[in-house]
């Protein structure tokens, strides 16, 4: 069976941070989310990998040079300029997955520890057209709301409802099996949407099914929620970091890859993860917090519940508050403090203090 993953997008809402990469390649506790989505397909018995993707991401995947497992992988590129919505980008790979076998659709924004075997089978006994996966949340009107039968078969299924209108909290948790049947409901180089076109129709042919997925399930889309997933899979690791260096403390849980320097009186954690070739200074403090690679944290600065692109220098003496992204390759002077939920964009160097919660380009 191959697998179709949807990684066009670089995330408005993870800007300034997803201006220089898409959100497929945030890393989730030092690994680059796209490269667990590739393990865990591996893992699961999948040879091929169809991603389909903007020319962009295409390069920043391939600078990456990410871990593969052994798949072997083909791009689809979108057309430029030409919105497809969710369900085009399938079309598009209509020759390349052809019609024997069902296929695997997943959301590369999405972190799903699932049994794609699973879910595989459950299509396969009902002889759906399409099988989707669901998860149960507090507020389901970010996303697609759905009800089903006894026999998993769903009944209902609508994109976002307002406030109070949902039929459950049950989820469409971005991953599906379909059968190559459903390529004839999806008109070509036009924007169609899976989720208020293709799905209603299935549903009221009695065609497509849920399966309710029990593992870890988490939308990194927001800022909350991307820090919220590294802290959660910091919590289920049970992996406690030994970090000896005299007069600093590291608060577990942690993670903190290769080549990191810390000084002395520096307290790294909880829930902080630190990339490779970060450098940090004397009296620090960080707390809560994503850092990204090759940054360079100076003196008695202090970063509470934010996140810090590649490549950021941080001077001395800096107050960075809960909230906050710092863009790859900025530059904060010393002595400057950063206001809860404000942003710095890519490459910008700042001067000054930051005391609303707006973007600095």
């Amino acid at each position: 069976m191959k697998a179709l993953i949807l990684a066009g997008r670089f995330g408005t809402r993870l800007r300034p941070i997803s201006c220089t990469r898409p959100k497929t390649l945030f890393p989730i506790v030092n690994k680059p989310l796209l490269e667990g989505i590739f393990e865990r397909l591996a893992k699961n018995s999948i040879k091929e990998v169809i991603m389909a993707v903007n020319g962009l991401t295409k390069f920043y995947i391939k600078k990456q040079r990410i871990q593969e497992y052994g798949l072997e992988i083909t791009y689809s590129i979108d057309p430029p300029k030409k919105p497809l919505g969710t369900a085009g980008p399938i079309k598009n790979v209509e020759n390349l997955i052809g019609k024997s076998d069902s296929f695997l659709v997943l959301n590369g924004d999405i972190f799903a520890d699932i049994n794609y075997k699973e879910i595989i089978k459950i299509h396969k006994e009902k002889q759906a057209l399409g099988t989707i996966a669901l998860y149960k949340v507090k507020d389901p009107t970010r996303y697609g709301s759905v009800e089903i039968s006894d026999n998993n078969q769903i009944t209902q299924f609508i994109e976002k409802p307002k406030k109070g209108m949902a039929p459950t909290n049950l989820i469409n948790a971005g991953i599906y099996v379909l059968d190559p049947a459903v390529f004839q409901y999806i008109e070509k180089d036009k924007a169609v949407s899976m989720e208020r076109e293709v799905f209603p129709i299935l549903v009221e042919q009695k065609k497509l099914y849920g399966y309710n997925m029990q593992g870890l399930w988490m939308d990194i889309g927001k800022p909350a929620g991307y820090l919220q997933a590294n802290k959660i899979l910091l919590e289920t690791s049970n992996k406690k970091i030994k970090y000896k260096k005299k007069n600093s403390v590291i608060k577990n849980p942690v993670s903190i890859d290769n080549d990191v320097k810390i000084g002395s009186k520096t307290i790294i954690g909880p829930f902080t993860v630190i990339g490779k070739n970060v450098s940090v200074g004397d009296g620090v403090e960080i707390i809560e917090s994503v850092v990204f690679p090759d940054v360079e944290i100076q003196d008695y600065t202090k970063i509470m519940g934010a996140i810090i692109g590649e490549g950021v220098i941080i001077g001395k003496n800096v107050r960075i508050n809960k909230g906050c992204i710092i863009g790859d390759y900025a530059k904060i002077r010393d002595n400057l403090t950063i206001h809860e939920g404000a942003a710095v964009c890519p490459g910008k160097e700042l001067t000054e203090n930051i005391l609303k919660s707006n973007g600095i380009c």
